[in-house]
């Protein structure tokens, strides 16, 4: 026994750009006058990939749940 039915068609041509959001990690870097890099807070177990968010009274890392308390 044989597959029937219809033969697919492959389209060619350009693909559509999709639309999403780019990656903020370029905020957390600041550039100082006088050329010097700095960078935000790191985690202190997951290591320099990994930055800490800031919130009012704390900071927070998404990726193990280590918190630092303000002063």
């Amino acid at each position: 026994m044989g597959k029937t039915g219809k033969k697919k068609v492959v389209k060619k041509g350009k693909k559509k750009v999709k639309n999403h959001i780019t990656s903020k990690k370029f905020s957390k870097y600041k550039i100082e006058s006088s050329g010097k890099i700095t960078k935000s807070k790191t985690c202190s177990k997951c290591g320099p990939a990994s930055f800490l968010g800031e919130h009012k009274d704390r900071f927070h890392c998404g990726k193990c749940g280590y918190t630092e308390i303000k002063k």
